[in-house]
């Protein structure tokens, strides 16, 4: 640490340590302030269908198709009738009428409906209509439409109240699906397990935190940080949202508290871990804590505004989704740094050795309390420090784990990118059973059709070169069913497949897998590629096609993750270099630093694949989770590389390299291991959420983590400095032994673990 560094360290750790009730009055204010003044992310999100803008593509050729024919075919919500043993025609006919009756009812009003329900198109799985269904005379889907001023939660209740007015077949379902209700049931599940998720993870946190301290009052530390953190965030977030039009999705909470949890936790750990050195090293009370904060506060600095560097770099994405997660991120990691920073400092100046009662320091040279004359002596090297110390051993154990994790990669080649297919929902779910029986009556495609929309002038004209398209289309593979102009049923001027200006006609393509799905999304991009050739042979050559639906939008969504993923892994991986670059002062470790956390992602990622879509064999992998989980773990990655990598080169000041290694690896290793372990288990809690997002990501995250801390940290990375040596300090001097005498034990810098000088 430089002069100035260490003076401003020194200042800070002596104002807060002498004036701490005043740093606990100041936080507290801070928090009634915005818990009493600002929104909070629950009341300012919104779903992950808020986030889609107009300008895509899917959404414009919605829109441009109603302008264009005047009728509505798409629909996010339907109510579904099913029996499996055949429906009674009463309750077809009882169906039909009650749609007709909305039907007349709007037209009757004309541009002023007096209610939100606009429109009801029920379908009956005839012969006639889908040749391909599954079964036939068993089910009824009466596809919904709302007026758009309705939101999420309203159209779902619009659509349960219709469905209450409808016949329950004897034993079968009556139910409500389609993509709207999907996204309503998911956030209603986010919002119950919440508390849960909550409760559990704090009790993980302190559960671990109390075994690895001994202590009882350690983790009442921890917990109260995490805790005032997270109502903080909680309300910048939301008032960041409202500020600025960003709104994070509400799907983002249970992320804000594992993410709060575990980086405040960590910088918790690193704060007491220092207070433990000093207590070991035979101080007591103010002036132990004092040093603590000294010796550790450039590292919890440092490492916070790496992590929250590296996940702000979302900003710079062209996904709503991704942009609108980056600042929510950001957001709770510089909160958790800010309330770690202050509220453990003081509570460490306040409670002294009581901080860790019932555990105690080991005395000094001089007893309890009293000063000492000389440094602690460093904690002995273990037998896998003393492995990755020794080069030629070093050698081994590092092409080892590069191949291990290159071959946990592997898997990731197969990735299938899926966007919230229904089967994320829970089983037994009301949503998921009607979605299910809809499937199995029709096709799994039906509640949400692709619509494709072929434009040409006097197009309505030709209907044998239409037909033979739509014969074309059928005949795809993963194609189950086709409605389109050789299925007009109404006049021209009504607009259902053709448009009443003769310019455009549009099909109706229901797939054989969930629209949201991994192979509908692959289904539909090779239509979207074989379309010219299909229509060169339908003579419609020449023709513009546009795609609308969930699946459209669905792939128009990964498109754009992938597109953003080359744009932001630069942009992280520049922002993570640079920040390695300045506090290490050195250019070759910080680029096989940073190399060793892609290698781990790379692994987790595969890893990921490889249990969700071969073990588990859920179809593919939800589109936001590999990006996401790749930044937070990169991010938290040059995190822990700052804490164990910067503690050897401020031990490389007073001793050559591999001892440097030898003093500073163990006690940097401990930490990182309690610290990885209790952010994995943050993070583990999420998959209390019975959606298969969040169990994919709280898995990735978790593996990420514990193959960080456990395999990358403490094995890779010491061998791969143990092998390049002093180079890795180039072009910098750091590495090149001692170059004044040890400083004194007075000077709580010199306990190890301040930032390299």
């Amino acid at each position: 640490m430089t002069t100035d560094k260490r003076r401003v360290s020194q200042c800070y750790a002596q104002g807060v340590v002498r004036f701490p009730w005043m740093v606990l009055v100041a936080v507290a204010a801070a928090l009634v302030a915005t818990t009493q003044l600002l929104p909070g992310l629950a009341t300012v999100g919104g779903g992950l269908s808020g986030l889609v803008g107009k300008d895509n593509p899917a959404i414009a050729a919605q829109v441009a198709a109603l302008e264009r024919f005047g009728l509505p075919l798409l629909s996010r919500t339907a109510v579904v009738q099913h029996d499996p043993a055949g429906l009674e025609a009463g309750i077809v006919a009882d169906t039909v009428l009650r749609a007709a009756t909305v039907d007349a009812r709007t037209v009757a009003a004309g541009a002023e409906p007096s209610t939100e329900l606009l429109l009801a198109y029920p379908l009956v799985n005839t012969p006639l209509l889908f040749p391909n269904a599954g079964e036939r005379h068993t089910t009824v889907l009466t596809y919904l439409f709302i007026a758009p001023t309705a939101n999420l939660g309203e159209q779902d209740a619009i659509a349960r109240d219709y469905a209450t007015t409808l016949k329950r077949p004897d034993g079968g379902l009556l139910g409500v699906a389609g993509t709207i209700p999907l996204q309503v049931a998911q956030g209603a599940l986010v919002t119950e397990t919440l508390p849960l998720v909550e409760l559990a993870t704090l009790a993980g946190v302190a559960l671990i935190v109390a075994l690895s301290f001994r202590s009882v009052v350690a983790p009442l530390i921890t917990l109260l940080t995490a805790g005032v953190g997270y109502l903080i965030a909680d309300r910048l977030i939301g008032w960041f949202a409202e500020l600025t039009g960003l709104a994070a999705p509400s799907q983002v909470q249970p992320i804000v508290v594992a993410l709060m949890l575990g980086v405040s936790t960590d910088y918790a750990i690193f704060f007491l871990s220092g207070l433990r050195a000093q207590l070991h090293a035979g101080r007591t009370g103010r002036p132990a804590a004092r040093g603590a904060v000294a010796q550790y506060l450039p590292v919890v600095v440092a490492a916070g505004l790496t992590v929250a560097a590296g996940v702000a770099t979302l900003l710079g994405a062209e996904s709503g989704l991704f942009r609108a997660f980056g600042p929510a991120l950001a957001i709770t990691v510089l909160v958790g740094l800010a309330v770690s920073a202050t509220v453990v400092p003081a509570l460490l100046a306040i409670l002294g050795r009581l901080a860790l009662w019932p555990a105690r320091g080991r005395p000094g040279p001089h007893g309890h309390g009293g000063p000492t004359s000389r440094r602690p002596r460093p904690p002995r090297p273990g037998r896998v420090h003393r492995l990755v110390t020794h080069r030629g051993r070093a050698a081994v154990v590092a092409a080892a784990v590069i191949a291990l994790l290159v071959l946990a990669t592997l898997p990731l080649a197969g990735l299938r990118a899926a966007v919230s297919p229904v089967t994320a929902l829970p089983a037994g779910h009301p949503v998921r059973q009607a979605a299910g029986a809809a499937a199995a009556g029709f096709a799994p495609g039906i509640l949400a059709p692709t619509e494709i929309v072929v434009s040409a002038p006097d197009i309505a004209e030709r209907r044998q070169a239409l037909g033979a398209l739509g014969t074309a289309l059928v005949e795809r593979p993963g194609v189950t069913g086709v409605l389109g102009p050789g299925d007009q049923p109404v006049p021209v001027e009504a607009g259902l497949f053709l448009a009443p200006g003769g310019d455009a006609a549009r099909y109706l393509v229901v797939l054989d897998s969930d629209p949201l799905g991994a192979a509908a999304l692959q289904d539909l991009r090779a239509l979207r590629a074989a379309m010219p050739d299909l229509l060169d042979r339908a003579g419609l050559a020449g023709a513009e096609v546009a795609y609308a639906g969930d699946t459209a939008l669905g792939l128009s969504l990964v498109d754009t993750a992938v597109d953003d993923l080359g744009r932001v892994a630069i942009a992280v991986l520049l922002v993570q270099l640079l920040l390695l670059v300045i506090y290490l002062r050195a250019l070759v470790a910080p680029l096989y630093l940073l190399a060793t956390s892609v290698l781990a992602v790379g692994a987790t990622l595969g890893i990921t694949t490889w249990v969700f879509q071969d073990v588990l064999r859920q179809g593919g992998i939800v589109f936001y989770v590999p990006f996401a989980a790749a930044v937070l773990l990169v991010s938290m990655g040059s995190d822990y590389n700052i804490f164990s990598v910067g503690r050897v080169w401020e031990e490389a000041r007073r001793h050559p390299l591999r001892q440097a290694m030898e003093v500073a690896l163990p006690a940097s290793t401990r930490a990182i291991t309690i610290a990885g372990f209790t952010l994995a288990v943050s993070f583990a809690f999420v998959a209390l959420i019975p959606v298969t997002p969040f169990r994919q990501l709280a898995f990735a995250v978790v593996v990420g983590v514990l193959i960080d801390a456990f395999v990358v940290r403490a094995l890779l990375v010491p061998s791969l400095l143990s092998l390049i040596g002093q180079a890795s300090g180039w072009p910098g001097r750091r590495l090149r032994g001692p170059r004044r005498p040890e400083a004194s034990p007075q000077d709580p810098t010199t306990i190890r673990g301040g930032k390299p000088g």
